[in-house]
């Protein structure tokens, strides 16, 4: 009976679809096609053909297929794509299970879990699932043997649950037995039910992932959107949106060994054939929802007469699934490609992997033409499964529209259905056409014994190895360590001898000899891992330590790079000489010398006068800038002594006094007492060199130097000094004692130098921690221009001891309240201390609830006709600080140049009523460190150790040192001000909203 209904079923869908499909020739997107229609559209390489695995109704908008260890599939359906359901309302999405007879085709198919929201991801574990769904990380196993999940349980929890497209997914297991997740950066606070003992994870900027055995958990580097793949020698590539492929580079567990240094990045986007996105050749056109957005667009820049023609297509825009193909039916060229889709050119891309210095080179497989491209426009190739049989398996989410509803002007998107589609969806299965091996689809590695998966680890399909080692490490059944022993030691594939030494390492089984002949192995890439096994190990064993350190000189990059990272963890004297040989050959790298600085440690000083010893120009001189930047983190007195003493014999001295100060400022260092420093800054301020003299003082500041705060002191007052050099000096007094200085700072803001004298002088006096300094600050209030008010006001919220008397100032009419914008209110109305924050509410109220009336009354300017030179001037004025990439460190705000999506009501909405929606990626955070001061702005980069705020100043981003800090809150009011339409006017507002929707 069950039968009959799905095929009854089956035959309505199909019937309904090719009544569809005959209805739609004039506007082929208009209605979906059949899958076997669909599949005619498909244009391939020769060498291949696309076979129809599923179809509705056995699956609908599949985004994620895996199979068990016997080779039933498992599917996650999306059906809640784009949005969550309504509250009260059930999560749609769910996952189905397939069932074969191992000929390859489906039997039957049932639902193994339901109202599974926004499933996007999972793996199989001990006979059930690890599945991703925000906020979770669930575990659902199938107990009682009836086909459906009736445990659920929660590994990890804390997730975000914000725009589908950035949430928790792809658990993918490495051969280092953690499991990866994508992770998007989304911020979470991670925990584990299971292990209420360990520390909470937060994930912003990051990845996650976790050791499933022992439960442990952290941030990984990432981080990825949605496609994460992992070779079988753990490099990890990742897949973001427009950057279809990125290579994961600096495993973040390295860098907790040097919490000083400056981290940029930790993934490379890896594409030689565009950066960071790069050109696609589909066979359809842009939907028409495209093709109206850019209508739109290109009528306004007309209309503004901007020399502007909009691009509709063509490049990557929406990548997803990136996966690498590690089969054994496939002709051997296309082993270790990486196939990812992109869901709005309805294609497939190939990339092709080389290695390239610590990373690799991802190179296009086909010069202007795409490994796989349908005409058809709702073919959505989200995802990839490699299999049992050595075939590529493409899950296709089909839908008439994937895209995020909020990228979409206003006026097309009340336009569309965007669950269009979503009782559809196909797999299929990519098939050679002369296959290498016709693989076996019904393996039943479920029931085979442990001795029989060990074998299976030197396979020629990857699935069958991958599958094997997952149940192995599952098991841990120390009975066949003596067969993974062998494995390790002789085993034809470099593949079976990595995993093979991997689970001897989760066995507790590894021996130092084991490994040492592993670091001396014919592939590079088993050496590589070789160096990573060894790293538990080598303190007990001189000849593996003797074997790490000689491969520091190995002619492959990136076994120099892993000994790189790895040596750091020795204690041995060879340690400093054997990265100094790896700096000679590779610091032109900044992956080499990010890796290189992580090792170096406490050993800064030690390794920049070996190497400055052999020669400036031995090394990029940028390595010894950046090891310049760690001595001052150190505020080691005698290791600066001798940088100073040293400093003359480097060409560009300025260069690595920036890099000390990058340092010492990390550490808020002050009133060092270092022999020589006086002489030394006399000398270098006598130079002549403007740019030396800038950052002698700069770099002053941190040290005890009476003779020079004198003649700083001269400097300041000097009227008759260009107000540069002035406010140079004045920086250089926060190095003074306060008693000694705070008179000359007061005395410069009364005489009304100027704003940036007086902004100098007010931030040299914001820099000591007494409290007469809050209060110099307030008693001249009065007299500041409007330059030094937000100088005032800024300095007064650095520090929360400061806090009582700035809402005593408000109170008292001291300070007037509109003095205080919407970011700074943030600030006391997210302040810690409940008192604090209720008093400034009290005295300031909150002005969100009242924006939406201020919103309303502005809604005529949408009748004024406005002028885009006069709003190009407005806008330089008044946003292009924040939105705008600045001097020192990239944007505050969003890139502004697709606001013209926007409907004039929306941009209203957004200027008048900033903090009516953030975008997540520019959210205000406000951190307290633990001896009070304050800094907020959004975060640009983090890691586990160290937090970059941007603000919107132009000084730069402040780096903080997460051992310092005391407390993180994120506001919920925008950085964007309130009240900037008082500013503009209704005319000014009309005129910035024309230039806006003109191109920017």
């Amino acid at each position: 009976m069950q039968l009959r209904i799905t095929l009854s079923l089956a035959a309505v869908l199909t019937l309904a679809l090719l009544l569809l499909a005959a209805c739609s020739k004039d506007n082929p997107e208009a209605h979906a096609m059949t899958a076997r229609d669909s599949l005619k559209t498909m244009r391939l390489s020769g060498d291949f053909h696309v076979e129809l695995f599923a179809s509705e109704p056995e699956v609908m908008s599949p985004v994620e297929m895996a199979f068990d260890d016997n080779a039933n599939i498992y599917v996650a359906e999306m059906l809640d794509y784009p949005e969550d359901p309504p509250p009260g309302k059930p999560a749609r999405s769910r996952i189905r299970l397939l069932h074969t007879n191992g000929d390859g085709k489906i039997d039957r198919s049932t639902i193994f879990a339901d109202h599974v929201l926004a499933v996007s991801g999972f793996m199989p574990w001990k006979g059930g699932l690890i599945v991703t769904s925000a906020p979770d990380i669930l575990y659902l196993k199938d107990t009682d043997g009836d086909g459906k999940a009736d445990l659920r349980k929660v590994l990890y929890t804390g997730f975000p649950k914000v725009n589908q497209e950035a949430r928790i997914t792809n658990p993918r297991l490495g051969v280092d037995n953690w499991i990866y997740c994508s992770n998007n950066g989304s911020d979470g606070r991670i925990t584990s039910p299971d292990h209420p003992g360990m520390a909470p994870v937060i994930v912003r900027g990051a990845d996650f992932r976790f050791d499933p055995i022992s439960g442990r958990f952290e941030a990984a580097s990432g981080a990825a959107q949605f496609g994460s793949t992992l070779d079988e020698f753990g490099h990890r590539f990742i897949t973001q949106n427009t950057t279809h492929i990125r290579h994961v580079v600096m495993p973040m567990k390295y860098l907790a060994r040097a919490p000083l240094l400056e981290v940029r990045a930790v993934a490379q986007d890896i594409s030689d054939h565009g950066r960071p996105s790069a050109r696609m050749y589909p066979l359809t056109g842009p939907q028409e929802w495209r093709r109206e957005r850019t209508a739109l667009r290109q009528q306004r820049y007309d209309e503004n007469k901007a020399n502007v023609t909009e691009q509709v297509g063509g490049w990557f825009t929406a990548a997803s699934g990136g996966t690498i193909y590690d089969g054994d039916a496939f002709p051997r060229e296309y082993a270790g490609s990486v196939f990812t889709g992109d869901v709005s050119g309805d294609l497939v891309h190939r990339d092709i992997l080389t290695p390239d210095g610590a990373t690799f080179a991802a190179h296009r497989a086909q010069e202007n033409i795409e490994f796989l491209a349908s005409t058809d426009a709702w073919f959505r190739p989200c995802n990839f499964s490699n299999a049992p049989d050595g075939n590529l398996y493409l899950t296709d989410i089909y839908r008439q529209v994937i895209e995020t509803p909020e990228s979409i002007p206003e006026e097309i998107r009340k336009k569309i259905d965007f669950s269009n589609g979503d009782t559809l969806g196909r797999i299929y299965r990519i098939v050679p056409n002369r296959p290498l091996r016709q693989g076996n689809w019904k393996p039943n590695l479920g029931t085979a014994s442990s001795a029989e998966l060990v074998k299976l680890l030197a396979s020629s399909n990857g699935w069958h190895r991958q599958t094997a080692h997952r149940l192995l490490l599952e098991r841990l059944d120390r009975a066949v360590t003596a067969d993974l022993k062998t494995l390790a030691a002789s085993g034809s594939l470099a593949e079976s001898r990595t995993h093979a030494l991997w689970l001897l390492h989760a066995y507790s089984a590894l021996e130092p000899t084991e490994v040492e002949r592993a670091m001396k192995d014919s592939d590079s890439r088993v050496r590589e891992n070789a160096i990573q096994l060894g790293e538990s190990l080598v303190k007990d064993s001189k000849p593996l330590t003797d074997r790490v350190l000689a491969l520091a000189g190995d002619p492959d990059p990136h076994v120099r790079f892993q000994a790189a990272l790895s040596i750091g963890d020795l204690r041995d004297p060879r340690v400093i000489p054997a990265l100094a040989g790896i700096a000679h050959r590779d610091s032109s790298d900044p992956w080499f010398r990010m890796a290189i600085l992580s090792s170096v440690g406490d050993a800064a000083s030690e390794f920049f006068h070996l190497v400055l010893a052999k020669g400036e120009s031995w090394t990029d001189p940028q390595l010894l800038i950046d090891t310049s930047a760690l001595i001052g983190g150190r505020q080691n007195r005698a290791e600066l002594a001798a940088w100073f003493a040293a400093l003359p014999k480097v060409g560009e001295p300025e260069k690595y006094l920036a890099g000390l100060t990058r340092g010492l400022r990390l550490v808020s260092a002050r009133n060092l007492n270092v022999s020589g420093a006086e002489q030394a800054f006399a000398r270098l301020l006598s130079s002549g060199n403007e740019a030396l003299q800038r950052a002698a003082w700069d770099a002053s500041r941190h040290f005890e130097l009476t003779a020079l705060i004198a003649r700083a002191s001269r400097d300041a007052a000097a009227s008759d000094l260009p107000p540069a050099s002035r406010a140079r000096a004045i920086g250089a007094l926060r190095g003074g004692h306060f008693v000694a200085v705070a008179p000359v700072l007061e005395k410069i803001i009364q005489s009304h130098g100027g704003p940036e004298v007086e902004a100098a002088a007010i931030d040299s006096l914001a820099a000591f921690d007494e409290p007469a300094a809050a209060k110099i600050i307030l008693e001249n209030w009065r007299g500041y221009s409007p330059e030094g008010r937000k100088h005032a006001i800024a300095a007064l919220l650095g520090q929360r001891d400061r806090l009582p008397g700035l809402l005593h100032a408000v109170e008292s009419g001291q300070v007037e309240r509109a003095a205080l914008d919407a970011a700074a209110r943030a600030h006391l109305y997210n302040d810690p201390d409940p008192a604090i924050a209720a008093k400034a509410r009290s005295l300031l109220g909150s002005t969100s609830t009242d924006r939406g009336k201020v919103v309303r009354s502005y809604m005529d300017v949408v009748k004024l006709r406005g002028d885009v030179e006069r709003g190009k001037k407005l806008f330089q004025e008044n946003c292009a600080p924040c939105h705008e990439p600045r001097r020192q460190g990239g944007r505050v705000g969003p890139d502004l140049s697709g606001i013209n999506n926007k409907s004039k009501e929306e941009l209203i909405t957004s200027i008048v009523n900033p903090s009516y929606a953030i975008e997540p990626r520019f959210v205000d955070y406000i951190v307290t460190t633990k001896d009070g001061r304050m800094y907020d702005g959004i975060i640009a980069n983090e890691t586990q150790w160290t937090m970059t705020l941007r603000g919107g100043s132009e000084q730069g981003d402040a780096v903080v040192l997460r051992q310092n800090v005391a407390s993180i809150r994120a506001s919920s009011v925008s950085l964007m001000p309130d009240g900037l339409e008082e500013h503009l006017g209704k005319q000014g507002l009309a005129d910035v909203i024309a230039y806006l929707r003109g191109g920017l």
